[in-house]
């Protein structure tokens, strides 16, 4: 028996190093990486190495009207949905290692994470604070963050619009837009499988119907989705965390009454469980003989994968919403209407601690004075109501432009309890109640003037007024450790209207290289630190003023060789003042985060895409981008408990160099099956992951390889080999600095695992 336990860690370790010596061998071969279809890989089928390759065009919907990736004046990075699918990314965190300039923070449970791009994002858990980055949904807006943190159904595209977009996407698109497309219904009918299992007993099932329900008039897709994984973090008193389970439907139709009208309708609805280590994460460092002890068996290191809780760590998700999207076409104009309700519920139960989460007089040490447990459970109910009306003019005139009118109304309400046990064995709890309802009216409009075929000019303006209101109601029946004392029911209301807009020049050198220079103007609405603890003494009931920014991009789109090569680079400057941000302050003895209007920060930098294809077989493609995100001025707040000489320290999340390479290598075989080898390698410079640069939160320099090995047949099947994070690369997607302790947040990634996905296409 003793043998056998032994040697079967050794079996696996050698069957996981015989799988990655395999795919190593094949990806040497590709000198670089690269981003395609399963498209090309067929295409490849039916053509030989003498065909002239060249990169197909890219269509995106950056300027609200589908236009050629190269031709719009926008840093852009497009990701292709069924690619994703392949890698096991499956939804907008898992992209944040595709695109250089962008990054997410994962904190707890969906409603604190968050996403940035070129080193700016809303750091917050407040729900009276809109995010930096906004993430749309054919065409809708999610006013909350954590919406957009489930799984994706049915995805086409992916674009990440880089730098400011506050123009046409609105208020809440100061640092960037991640622009989701779904997939249209089929005229022809369609139906797959797809099914995937990975180590760690990851298991993930999607399947879906499109086709033509009456001819000539309405057609539809129906997709679904069931996925479930144990976690990668084990908890020595029992299971696994860091897992999940998630179920999801999503229906679209598109109905055809004439020629020129096109009405679409789409209804989706996902449910997610997510099992969290924690909302302190895994022990990652420690120099207190205390919290070691407590923590034990499990041992504080760099590369832990474990913890100790006996606390319930859960968060639930249900995203669900209806939209319906009208097109008419008259005189080359295009009429566009979009009108959608959503919803969002989220419980999050979490612990503050992971030692003594239970007190226990015959168990002394399951419970540690030094480190009081508490037991947090918060709600949210969130719903979401928009309006969006949009002409856009004729091509191909002097003058085309795109202008509209946008109407938002939020409300979210939120229930957050603490309670616990003091070292004495008396119980404390705390409850508060609060919400936050918004309204947003906007006017917009972007021009571009055919100065000559070659020459334009782009002007855009957008008049956005917001209404903010809050109110908030704590009972503390019993104080304790971060519990404060009740408080009366506190309101408070503000009112902002802005300007926000982009102009520039664009010229086309030749027809297959252009540039442009652009200014934009930002604008984030006002918010409120609305929270657990928010506190009439410390200003939380005082409204923070709007962050605004100003951007400058000089940018170059080029194709070389007959559209076989093709290079983009964007330089860009951003400065923002009143920057909205998290900083640790004190309120009765307790460290708390406080969102305030921290000062100015500026993040600058260069970022270079290229995508080649020297055969009809191999395609090759590299992003690479240098960020420097700093703090300009940091305007510290009163009793801060954290140092606020920051100046000129860089921003959190945000590495100074991070680059992307992916090659794909189709080759043809007999009787329609086709062998694809891919591999990818992403690689980015240390980061800092708090803004009061505690030296224990960097995330030192790493680099993560993957590979896949797929065989396709002219029959529909395809089966995948997919490896991940082949050279065993831990790193931490969040690093937290406690007063004796480092917890860190750790990715699926984390550690190299291997997959198989099987698919079948009718």
């Amino acid at each position: 028996m003793h043998a056998s336990s032994t040697t079967q860690p050794f079996k696996r370790r050698g069957v996981q190093l015989a799988i990655a010596s395999v795919l190593l061998s094949q990806a040497w071969t590709l000198q670089a990486q690269a981003a395609d279809t399963d498209s090309e890989a067929q295409a490849a089928s039916k053509t030989t190495e003498a065909t002239p390759p060249a990169l197909g065009k890219v269509t995106v919907t950056a300027t609200r009207r589908e236009a050629s990736l190269q031709s719009v004046p926008i840093a852009v990075s497009v990701l292709d949905g069924r690619k994703l699918e392949q890698s096991n990314l499956n939804s907008i965190q898992t992209i944040a290692n595709e695109v250089p300039s962008l990054t997410f923070r994962q904190q707890g449970g969906n409603k604190d994470s968050s996403i940035l791009i070129r080193g700016v994002g809303t750091i917050s858990t407040s729900p009276g604070i809109e995010p930096t980055v906004s993430t749309v949904i054919d065409g809708v807006v999610y006013a909350r963050p954590g919406q957009a943190t489930l799984d994706l159904l049915d995805v086409e595209r992916i674009e990440v619009l880089r730098g400011p977009q506050g123009t046409l996407f609105g208020k809440n698109a100061s640092a960037g837009v991640i622009n989701v497309v779904t997939r249209e219904p089929s005229a022809d009918p369609h139906a797959y499988v797809d099914t995937s299992y990975f180590e760690g007993g990851e298991k993930r099932v999607r399947l879906g119907v499109s086709g033509t329900l009456v001819p000539d008039l309405l057609y539809a897709s129906i997709n679904g989705l069931y996925a479930d994984y144990d976690g990668n973090v084990k908890n020595t008193a029992g299971g696994h965390l860091n897992g999940y389970e998630r179920q999801g439907a999503r229906a679209k139709f598109l109905l055809t009454p004439t020629q020129d009208l096109d009405i679409t309708l789409i209804a989706d609805y996902t449910h997610g469980t997510n099992s969290v280590p924690g909302a302190t994460g895994v022990p990652y460092s420690s120099n207190n003989t205390a919290f070691n002890n407590g923590v034990s068996p499990v041992h504080v290191s760099k590369g832990n994968r474990k913890v100790n809780t006996d606390g319930k760590s859960e968060v639930t998700d249900t995203n669900q919403g209806v939209s319906a999207q009208v097109d008419w076409r008259f005189n080359d104009y295009t009429l566009t209407s979009i009108t959608a309700f959503r919803t969002w519920d989220n419980t999050q139960n979490t612990s503050t601690s992971q030692i003594g989460n239970n007190y226990n007089t015959s168990n002394p040490l399951r419970y540690n004075s030094t480190f009081p447990a508490t037991r947090d459970r918060g709600t949210v109910d969130s719903q979401q109501f928009s309006q969006e009306v949009r002409i856009a003019s004729p091509k191909e005139q002097f003058l085309e432009y795109v202008a509209g009118i946008y109407y938002l109304k939020g409300k979210t309400d939120e229930t957050y309890q603490r309670s616990g046990t003091t070292s004495t064995g008396t119980n404390f709890i705390g409850r508060a109640d609060y919400g936050i309802e918004s309204e947003s009216l906007a006017l917009f409009g972007e021009s571009t003037l055919n100065f000559t075929k070659q020459f334009r000019g782009i002007a855009g303006l957008r008049w956005t007024h917001d209404e903010l209101e809050f109110d908030h109601i704590r009972n503390s029946p019993v104080t304790g450790p971060g519990v404060q004392v009740s408080q009366p029911l506190r309101q408070g209301n503000t009112t902002e209207t802005a300007y926000s807009g982009r102009v520039g020049l664009q010229y086309d050198i030749n027809e297959d290289l252009t540039t442009y220079f652009t200014y934009s103007r930002g604008y984030k609405g006002p918010a409120y630190n609305v929270f657990f603890n928010m506190n009439q003494s410390n200003n939380d009931t005082l409204p923070l003023d709007p962050e605004t920014s100003n951007a400058f991009e000089l940018g170059l789109k080029s194709a070389y060789l007959d559209n076989r090569l093709i290079f983009n680079v964007a330089a860009f400057y951003t400065k923002y003042k009143n920057y909205q941000a998290n900083f640790f302050d004190s309120i009765g003895g307790t460290t708390i985060t406080r969102l305030v209007n921290a000062g100015s920060v500026s993040t600058r930098g260069v970022e270079f895409d290229a995508v080649a294809k020297p055969t009809s077989r191999l395609t090759l493609s590299g992003s690479l981008a240098y960020v420097d995100a700093r703090i300009d001025q940091f305007t510290c707040p009163a009793n801060a408990a954290a140092s606020c000489s920051v100046n000129g320290k860089p921003l959190p999340f945000s590495p100074e160099f991070k680059s992307v390479a992916r090659a794909n290598y189709a080759i043809p075989l007999n009787n329609g099956y086709v062998l694809d080898l891919g591999t990818d390698y992403v690689w980015q410079s240390k980061q800092q992951y708090s803004l009061t640069q505690t030296k224990d939160t960097i995330q030192e320099a790493y680099g993560i390889w993957n590979a896949s090995v797929a065989l396709s047949t002219d029959t529909g099947w395809r089966f995948a080999l997919v490896g991940r994070n082949l050279l065993d690369r831990s790193y931490a997607s969040n690093l937290v600095s406690h007063t004796t302790y480092v917890n860190r947040y750790v990715p699926r990634d984390d550690a190299r695992y291997f997959g198989i996905n099987v698919r079948k296409d009718f």
